[in-house]
């Protein structure tokens, strides 16, 4: 259960990733430029950590690897919309 409800809390807080993201790059400029790029950088590294960490999980045997690599997606997404909230 705790595993559902942590995957409906990553969806909620991702979507207010992207929304604020999308602000940034509807202000064009630099910014913008670097964010699209860290964007893509993050999504990568995050998705390639989460694979290992699923992976390592299943070889040794730990049941509880969905919900940490879960635990782990949404420490991402709750650092990047601290980093996107900040005022410039």
């Amino acid at each position: 259960m705790r595993l559902s409800l942590d995957a409906m809390k990553l969806g909620v807080e991702s979507q207010s990733v992207v929304a604020l993201r999308l602000m940034k790059f509807a202000g064009g400029g630099p910014d913008a430029a670097v964010e699209a790029q860290l964007m893509v950088t993050e999504k990568i590294r995050a998705a390639v950590s989460a694979q290992a960490h699923l992976t390592s999980s299943a070889l040794t045997g730990q049941p509880d690897g969905a919900q940490q690599a879960m635990t782990m997606l949404r420490r991402h997404v709750r650092a990047n919309r601290r980093r996107l909230s900040r005022p410039d």
